[in-house]
């Protein structure tokens, strides 16, 4: 997604922070700013005019420059490696996602994100069998080459840590990469540290709020060939993860449970909606050893290369902007069809979409759905 693999000059990587830390800039606005600007600098340099054509009544406001230098000074005191999406180091997998964290900090050994990597996720307040059998499938799973991937909770991704611990595990924190969360996941974070790896897409500091957890599965799952889940309720976290991991086109591995374990509903349903039933690691080993050997379809690492387009004709992009605004609602609709219906270009769609998520003004869903904020 972000053209061939380069490392970023001390300036570019700046921009690249300081454009991910702007006002309403998430990971997929990042990604259509470089596609229409070609560079952060120039996207940086174009949001107060892109989000004032959106219809923002104040300025945005745009990550200042020494913010971004006292967050990457921050980062260098922790030992951090800092990734860019389109650096070497920056795990393949997760650059291939849609949503893909642009700046990534990483705290351990950087090296071990090259690894292929199966995700395992699961309860908190897990079973004493679901832990000691995540625990034996995340140490065989490493006995045979692969990385364990987790969130670094209470329960299953605790276990997942500890049985692959030996073999190089990566947790994904929430908050900042220093920020221990449970914590009593100390001693635990203390040893991934100093023979795995704990990533954080989260300024170093932040501490985990609710709306973050979402964020960090997606980045779980995406680092992921597989994502196992071992007990679940059917609203958990990790059942978005699976989802998440499916929507990212990765297998999906459920443990059966005991249908009197409410720990059981969702692993049982993932199994009954196609998930392969998983009882030890040669059932995931089978499969992703398979896939490791042909060309994985969903790695599009080098498929965007930063090209500027322009849009000029600001008599074509008011009309556009009309017709688009006229055509959405609080209901999500594809932007395929909205480029149908409207019959402007996708190009044309595409900026005027930009312009309203800058101002605030809309909201991108999964299958790459848009609605419009309501103001309330």
């Amino acid at each position: 997604m972000f053209g061939d693999t380069r490392t970023l000059s001390a300036s570019e990587r700046l921009d690249w922070l300081r454009l991910i830390r702007s006002e309403n800039v998430g990971p997929r606005t990042f990604i259509r700013l470089l596609e229409r600007y070609g560079s952060a600098a120039r996207a940086l340099a174009e949001l107060p005019e892109l989000a004032k054509r959106g219809g923002r009544a104040r300025p945005i406001v745009v990550c200042p420059k020494d913010v971004g230098l006292r967050e990457l000074d921050a980062a260098a005191k922790l030992g951090c490696t800092v990734l860019a999406a389109c650096e070497p180091g920056y795990p393949r997998l997760l650059a291939a996602i849609d949503d893909p964290p642009p700046i990534l900090y990483a705290r351990g050994n950087p090296s071990l994100l090259g690894k292929s990597m199966i995700a395992m996720v699961g309860a908190r307040n897990a079973s004493i069998n679901g832990r000691n059998l995540t625990r034996r499938m995340a140490a065989d799973l490493g006995r045979s080459g692969l990385g364990v991937v987790s969130g670094l909770a209470r329960g299953i991704d605790t276990a997942a840590h500890e049985g692959s611990l030996s073999a190089g595990t990566v947790a994904v924190v929430a908050g900042g990469v220093e920020v221990v969360y449970p914590p009593e996941n100390q001693k635990l974070y203390d040893d991934i540290v100093a023979m795995g790896c704990v990533v954080s897409e989260m300024p170093p500091g932040t501490q985990p709020q609710a709306s973050h957890f979402p964020r960090r599965n997606r980045i779980v799952s995406g680092m992921a060939l597989a994502v196992v889940v071992v007990e679940a309720s059917l609203k958990s976290g990790s059942l978005i993860t699976a989802r998440m991991a499916a929507e990212q086109g990765r297998e999906v591995f459920a443990v059966p449970g005991h249908p009197m374990d409410p720990r059981a509903q969702g692993p049982n349903d993932l199994i009954r909606h196609g998930a392969t039933l998983t009882e030890s690691a040669d059932d995931v080993t089978r499969v992703v050893l398979d896939l490791l050997r042909r060309p994985l379809a969903e790695d599009r690492h080098g498929d965007f290369v930063a090209q500027p387009e322009t849009v000029n004709d600001e008599k074509s992009l008011a009309y556009a902007r009309a017709l688009v605004l006229e055509s959405l609602g609080p209901m999500p609709v594809a932007v395929d069809l909205l480029i149908r219906e409207c019959q402007l270009s996708a190009s044309v769609v595409s900026m005027v979409l930009l312009e309203l998520e800058l101002a605030g003004r809309l909201e991108r869903h999964p299958g790459q759905q848009v609605a419009l904020l309501v103001a309330g």
